[in-house]
């Protein structure tokens, strides 16, 4: 089902018959899901831009899914003793799919710290084992992309002259932790030009190890956390950055 994902440079993986599952029960999802996610597109500048999941690049994403009939949605779990509430638990899902067959619930962790990945996962099996969905999907940062992600963003540095802090300033990113400072003045004592200490830095402090992405996930699921719902794990690839967007999807401006 997903070979073209894949083809794309997509990480796919399954666990618990997730895929006979959506074959069989969900074929008209997974085609717009599908759809969704080959056609999602983003600059290396939004990278700098942006990080959270409000970013602009993640709303495009979470706006395809809201379109195709994926809305937000919270599941509240009540025990009643007696016709005593004695306890509700909550879980907030950013997609649901429903059909006949049954429920989908879709969590996008774009950058995140990585115990997100734990919440999300035993969400999706508490959920699963209340027979309140029938699989889980999680979509995050690709292996590739992950690693291209020092690359990416000195290359847009380099692309629009950039070469010290003022005129990084002046291109209108004027929020940087005291980290990435701390990072950037040692790698500039060490020889690194400019460019090349603020991409490092920068993606260390925002994009890091601790973050969630495709390899953070994977390792959870091998050992086992959110068994044994059947899930669906996406990472996005490096082939999802562009130089520049089409027109009809160009959001707001990166640091506004």
């Amino acid at each position: 089902m997903f070979d073209a994902l894949r083809d794309a440079g997509f990480d796919i993986e399954t666990r618990n018959h997730a895929e006979a599952i959506l074959a069989g029960d969900f074929p008209g999802a997974v085609a717009g899901l599908i759809e969704a996610l080959a056609a999602f597109r983003l600059t290396a500048a939004e990278i700098i831009g942006s990080g959270g999941g409000q970013a602009a690049s993640t709303m495009r994403l979470r706006d395809a899914l809201y379109r195709d009939g994926w809305p937000k949605h919270e599941f509240v779990t009540r025990t009643i003793v007696d016709g005593v509430q004695r306890e509700a638990i909550s879980h907030e899902i950013d997609h649901v799919k429903r059909a006949r067959a049954g429920t989908l619930a879709l969590e996008i962790e774009w950058n995140n710290k990585d115990p997100f990945f734990d919440r999300d996962l035993e969400n999706f099996q508490r959920l699963h084992a209340q027979s309140a969905i029938s699989l889980g999907i999680i979509v995050t940062r690709g292996a590739a992309l992950q690693e291209a992600m020092p690359d990416l963003v000195e290359g847009v540095l380099r692309a629009e002259g950039i070469g010290d802090a003022a005129e990084l300033e002046a291109w209108g990113m004027k929020e940087r932790t005291a980290r990435q400072r701390r990072m950037i003045g040692q790698a500039l004592r060490l020889g690194a030009d400019f460019p090349r200490a603020f991409a490092r830095s920068f993606v260390a402090d925002k994009y890091g190890q601790a973050t969630t992405h495709w390899e953070k996930l994977a390792t959870r699921v091998a050992r086992g956390v959110g068994n044994p719902c059947p899930l669906l794990l996406v990472g996005l690839p490096l082939s999802s950055v562009v130089d520049e967007l089409p027109a009809a999807t160009r959001g707001p401006d990166l640091f506004s």
